[in-house]
């Protein structure tokens, strides 16, 4: 088969440190959205970034995303790769305590790609890391994803409002174009989501922590496949809304649509919704996450 990048990336570290819709970045502190850019914690309340209208999004003006991490080689007998860590200083963008972040990204001969968060505090604080890959699986740059299919192992999502913060309770897709629960063409029911999807999927799980299937997705033309699995409770699905052709690589543009983001983490904002999965990390305790994506071919 014929190879190419199936993440769309940048060619230049100038063009990443310019700024970019987090290409492949690790999102944190809190990826995703808080509503009105504060919570309360242990009865104190904490003020955020409102750097997505009158929100807090991917963990603010400066989040991980925008960070410098250090980065190791792995290599282990079954897999090679990189670990990158971070420390997050107390007060780092309004969030409380000392946060050591660690992402490991390991390569294995049966063509996973295994990403591993891993975080520990000094105080009470909230936490939610994800990776913000944009995947086309025909190829950086070749067009859109419309005809990409997807299969989410989810029964509910979670509604939202026009700031993209959630209602309330998650909802049953059944009957709604958020029913990915068969694989679909992704660009099937999108003219039904307001421009696009950007929507948490909250995923059938069998038991808390444990590795289990988040959703397969399908280049019909190229016969890639790949399978996402994880330990997290949800999947925020982003159908690269915002692209516009002004990025791109290898001369060619990315557009509208022109890849799918399979975000896997905790809900948004979930440091206000008790009824939530919790997000908040204690000190003493280790946050540990685990995504992998399996690509084969058809």
């Amino acid at each position: 088969g014929d190879r190419d990048n199936v993440t769309l990336y940048l060619e230049t570290a100038e063009e990443y440190v310019q700024g970019h819709p987090c290409l492949g970045s690790v999102c944190g502190r809190y990826a995703n959205r808080i509503a009105g850019g504060r919570f309360v914690l242990d009865g104190v309340e904490y003020r955020l970034a409102q750097n997505n209208g009158p929100n807090h999004l991917h963990g603010g003006i400066e989040g991980f995303h925008k960070k410098n991490w250090t980065a190791e080689t792995v290599e282990e007998e079954g897999y090679v790769g990189v670990r990158f860590s971070l420390e997050s200083p107390d007060g780092d963008e309004g969030y409380p305590g000392t946060l050591k972040a660690a992402v490991t990204y390991r390569l294995t001969p049966d063509n996973r790609l295994e990403m591993e968060y891993e975080a520990t505090t000094d105080k009470p604080t909230v936490v939610n890391l994800t990776n913000h890959a944009y995947w086309n699986l025909a190829g950086a740059g070749n067009g859109d994803v419309l005809a990409h299919l997807l299969r989410i192992n989810a029964d509910r999502y979670l509604p939202v409002d026009a700031t993209l913060i959630p209602l309330g309770p998650p909802a049953p897709v059944e009957n709604t174009p958020f029913d990915f629960r068969q694989e679909k063409p992704i660009g099937r029911d999108i003219a039904l989501t307001n421009g696009g999807y950007d929507h948490c999927f909250v995923l059938n799980r069998t038991q808390d922590d444990a590795l289990e299937l988040c959703a397969v997705l399908r280049d019909p033309k190229s016969g890639r496949v790949m399978e996402v699995f994880t330990t997290q409770p949800g999947v925020q699905v982003y159908t690269a809304n915002g692209l516009n052709g002004s990025l791109g690589a290898g001369g060619k543009p990315y557009p509208k649509y022109g890849a799918v983001c399979l975000e896997t983490q905790h809900f948004p904002d979930s440091p206000n919704r008790p009824e939530y999965p919790s997000t908040v990390l204690r000190p003493g305790e280790k946050y540990r996450q685990l995504t992998v994506h399996h690509f084969s071919v058809d």
